[in-house]
């Protein structure tokens, strides 16, 4: 399987990063392309986009100010299939990305890609209050994957903090 392309240019308002591509994903060159996955209802109901975004159109996000990798760039079936390994060289890689790309927000999609990315064992969703890296919010939300049992409401409240963010400190562009 092969990883599929990162959609990033610099000074993002946010980067979404998820934990690695999926099968469907790897198969389709497309970001959160699994059927089952509620990232593109998400990031609409939320008030992160103007429409439900389908997965062959995720490059576009790149117009609304918004980016996607993940810490992990091979492809599995679950994100328990990734080595320790794997993780440690991902996290140095993502480093390198938001020290390079400098988005406003880093979103992490899981708590687990945060756990890997900044080493923290317990973390609260939202905006944490220490961002690992200087020039950039870190902001954590619940995984969009259908194997979440999280309430989809809870999940989109939870990501409807961005939008609300992003409004109150004008940056971004709005939907």
């Amino acid at each position: 399987m092969e990883p599929i392309n990162d959609h990033l240019v610099q000074y993002l308002d946010v980067v979404f990063i998820g934990f690695n591509p999926s099968i469907k994903s790897s198969e389709t060159g497309y970001h959160y392309a699994n059927k089952n996955n509620r990232f593109w209802k998400i990031l609409h109901e939320s008030g992160l986009t103007p429409r439900k975004y389908s997965a062959e159109e995720n490059a576009l996000l790149l117009d609304l100010g918004y980016g996607l990798t993940n810490i992990v760039s091979r492809p599995t079936k679950a994100a328990d299939e990734i080595s320790k390994d794997e993780y440690l060289v991902g996290r140095e890689e993502l480093i390198k990305k938001l020290k390079h790309f400098q988005p406003k927000i880093a979103c992490f999609v899981g708590k687990g890609v945060y756990q890997q990315y900044s080493k923290k064992k317990s973390i609260p969703w939202g905006f944490q209050e220490m961002s690992v890296l200087p020039h950039m919010r870190d902001f954590v939300a619940p995984s969009s994957s259908g194997l979440v049992r999280m309430k989809i409401n809870e999940i989109i409240k939870i990501y409807a903090d961005i939008p609300v963010f992003l409004d109150k400190n004008r940056i971004g562009k709005r939907v």
